[in-house]
């Protein structure tokens, strides 16, 4: 067996392990002590963040998370990760960004000349463009984790009524044009609501929970069970229809007849009329509410007060 094929067998031995003395290698392996240590350091060398214990009772350790096999990829599909990569040029935080940048580097640095060129050009001349944003979003991460872990989250929340704090079950987070959201269960209101990442500036506690809530791949293909349902039934122009297909909650939603306009007609939850009135009011006169007049009366306000804002002269 070659050197290389050795070591790789055990580097997956020992992610698996985290904590083993050179004398399970040795027996595992059927290898010298001396040649275990030597192996450890040509790991070390490797990247492997691992801690030797000297004594009697000594060991080695993994410090860090498991470790997953090399991996070989050809030219194309090196490039083709960092295609994915330009995604997230444009947002300022994003979960795991130091990891992110890490497989950026690593992966960058074994590539050939040419393949870095092709890399350099793509950088240069492709982009998933959003609004850049100079809003920080520092718990992005946190509260990501929380949903993962199934945990209740509460937090201070800043809105246009000021500062409040909320206590609710996290399903996922998304990006939409330069900002972070995320859907949630308000669990002192009981209803389904949708806050902005940013304007979450402290997390005071997590809390364990066994209940099975939602995910955010469930929310966004809307399975999840409407407790107050109502009629949203919306006329849209071609750009209403360009638009709403934009906003992953409405894109399945959309009707698009033959001349490019087309209508939303569905039920949706009472709760979600305070996050949808500020996306009608943005389409103006590309959309036309039918139902339901709550909606109606809410853009209405909006309007007013804007208008008193700049009475006529």
């Amino acid at each position: 067996m070659s050197k290389a094929q050795r070591l790789l067998d055990i580097l997956m031995f020992v992610s698996a392990k985290k904590y083993f003395t050179a004398q399970e290698i040795a027996d595992e392996f059927k290898i010298s002590i001396r040649t275990v240590h030597r192996y450890m350091l040509d790991l070390s060398d490797m990247g492997l963040p691992i801690y030797a214990e000297q004594g009697r009772n000594g060991g080695y350790t993994v410090l860090s998370s498991r470790l997953i096999p090399p991996i070989l990829f050809t030219e194309e599909e090196a490039v083709s990760i960092f295609f994915a990569f330009q995604a997230f040029n444009y947002y300022r935080d994003l979960p795991f960004e130091t990891e992110i940048h890490s497989v950026s580097r690593k992966l960058y640095s074994s590539l050939q000349k040419e393949a870095q060129q092709k890399v350099n050009k793509l950088q240069s001349y492709v982009a998933f463009w959003s609004p850049k944003r100079s809003i920080e979003t520092p718990l992005l991460k946190n509260v990501l984790e929380a949903a993962i872990d199934n945990k209740h989250i509460r937090f201070q929340y800043a809105s246009k009524k000021g500062t409040t704090t909320k206590y609710v079950h996290p399903f996922g987070v998304y990006a939409q044009d330069g900002l972070w959201y995320m859907p949630a269960f308000d669990l002192t209101k009981e209803k389904i609501l949708l806050f902005r990442v940013d304007r979450i500036h402290a997390i005071i506690e997590y809390e364990n929970n066994s209940k099975e809530f939602l995910n955010l791949q469930q929310w966004f293909s809307n399975t999840y069970e409407i407790n107050h349902p109502i009629r949203l039934f919306v006329q849209l122009t071609s750009e209403g229809v360009r638009q709403c297909k934009s906003v992953p909650s409405f894109e399945g939603l959309v009707i698009t007849k033959e001349d490019g306009s087309g209508y939303i007609d569905s039920l949706i939850d009472e709760g979600e009329l305070h996050f949808i009135s500020s996306l009608f009011y943005r389409l103006g006169v590309h959309a036309k509410i039918i139902e339901p007049q709550a909606l109606i009366e809410n853009l209405r306000q909006h309007a007013n007060d804007i208008l008193t804002m700049y009475p006529q002269m």
